[in-house]
């Protein structure tokens, strides 16, 4: 017994809006237990929604949840085309018509007569309440053996509804018992294949099952478990968890909603230290990834954008015949750049990013991508890092990579130390 998502709307088909909606039912079904294998969008089209209706149905789906389509307009077609496709007719429903006429006067309008349409229902359907928009859902059960939910698109509405009656409902015929939860770990510096290979053997398992996925740069492991509660459920997690940081070590630097900014701050606050940033290339973007966490005044002293070489000589102490000779992008600058934010703000430690985010700016000795990663620590030892990224990455996530594998570096650098 699985559910299905159905989203409707040309507007989600032409990307002008994100789908929200999908995101929030998918996380809602796991909260209760449900199965969920399928999502579909599908624009405002009568037979397209129907064959959405139809292959859902094919699939054996025992829920099918819609979202949007529910307006006045004439394009608004999720009730009309559902009673179409079981075969009933749509009632008015005098309740509801007095529900929305009763919110235009509240706002001081009158109901325009194309607000009538909301009124309609298949028959047999229980109204699904909209306390705040005029656009109500449905609860119904065509067949013994499907339920049909719908909802309107705005995403606050659809939320509010969902919470009020739909759970309430969903619990009443039995879901929630169970839940599925997962738990995420998150890795740096390791590939999503090479990762898979290390844990290869956890990604063959039922329950908890573990897979893999990326995203700009970050790795991260999913370990997912069917359980009678979250202390359940943890408890199945957790021995497969610990193996995984075992193997990962370093690479694994968090879990959940933790962020690399985040764990480099609570190990910077740990040991009573603090630490500054120097940045070139990035322009501020590391210092907005470390300041995004609450309470990083408490260790984060600041920054210096040292986007002119003349910005890195008067502010950072950087040797200006080193700038001429070897060039702003190079070890021997990132590692006065880190030294001289260290000394100048009086930091713990100083972590600096100096490179060619492209598109122009590359010669054939350094092409975009070249980035060099400078950490100063309290021992007054100064280390580079070199990476080359690559020009097919673009502009925004090499400086979003090289951001990151900054406050990496001095994860890293901190955890070897301690």
């Amino acid at each position: 017994m699985s559910a299905e998502i159905i989203c409707v709307g040309t507007e989600l088909l032409l990307g002008d809006i994100l789908n929200q909606n999908a995101q929030f039912l998918a996380r809602q079904f796991a909260s209760l237990g449900i199965p969920h294998y399928f999502q579909t969008v599908v624009g405002d089209n009568p037979q397209r929604i129907h064959q959405a209706v139809s292959d859902a149905v094919d699939r054996h789906a025992k829920i099918l949840v819609f979202t949007g389509g529910l307006g006045p307009t004439p394009d608004d077609l999720t009730h009309q085309t559902l009673a179409d496709y079981f075969q009933v007719p749509m009632v008015e429903r005098p309740e509801v018509l007095e529900d929305i006429a009763k919110k235009y006067a509240s706002r001081g309008r009158k109901m325009a007569s194309s607000n009538r349409k909301q009124a309609l229902i298949p028959q047999g359907a229980e109204v699904l309440p909209n306390r705040t928009g005029t656009a109500p859902g449905i609860i119904w059960q065509p067949r013994t053996d499907l339920t049909v939910l719908t909802f309107p698109g705005v995403p606050s509405e659809m939320q509010q509804m969902w919470q009020e009656t739909a759970v309430p409902f969903l619990q009443g015929q039995g879901w929630g018992r169970e839940i599925i939860y997962s738990r995420t770990l998150k890795f740096w510096g390791i590939s999503e294949s090479a990762l898979a290979q290390k844990v290869g053997e956890f990604l063959e398992m039922d329950n908890p099952t573990v897979a893999p996925y990326a995203s700009r740069g970050e790795v991260k492991l999913r370990i997912s478990v069917r359980a009678t509660s979250e202390a359940a459920a943890m408890e199945r997690i957790s021995p497969v968890e610990e193996q995984i940081r075992a193997i990962a070590a370093e690479d694994c630097f968090g879990a959940d909603e933790e962020s690399l900014a985040s764990v480099v701050g609570r190990l910077v606050q740990q040991q009573g230290q603090t630490f500054a940033v120097a940045e070139s290339c990035t322009g501020g973007g590391l210092g907005q990834m470390v300041t995004a966490v609450p309470g990083s005044s408490d260790y984060f002293l600041g920054g210096v954008i040292s986007y002119d070489n003349g910005v890195k000589v008067s502010l950072l102490g950087v040797n200006a015949e080193d700038l001429a000779q070897e060039g702003a992008v190079s070890a021997t600058v990132a590692k006065q750049m880190a030294t001289g934010v260290r000394q100048r703000l009086g930091a713990s430690w100083g972590v600096s990013i100096t490179g060619i985010a492209g598109p122009g700016g590359a010669t054939a000795v350094k092409p975009v991508g070249l980035v060099y990663i400078g950490v100063a620590g309290p021992s007054d030892e100064v280390e580079s890092f070199e990476y080359r990224l690559g020009a097919l990455h673009g502009r925004d996530l090499i400086r979003h990579f090289s951001a990151c594998s900054a406050l990496d570096r001095l994860r890293r650098k901190m955890l070897s130390d301690s």
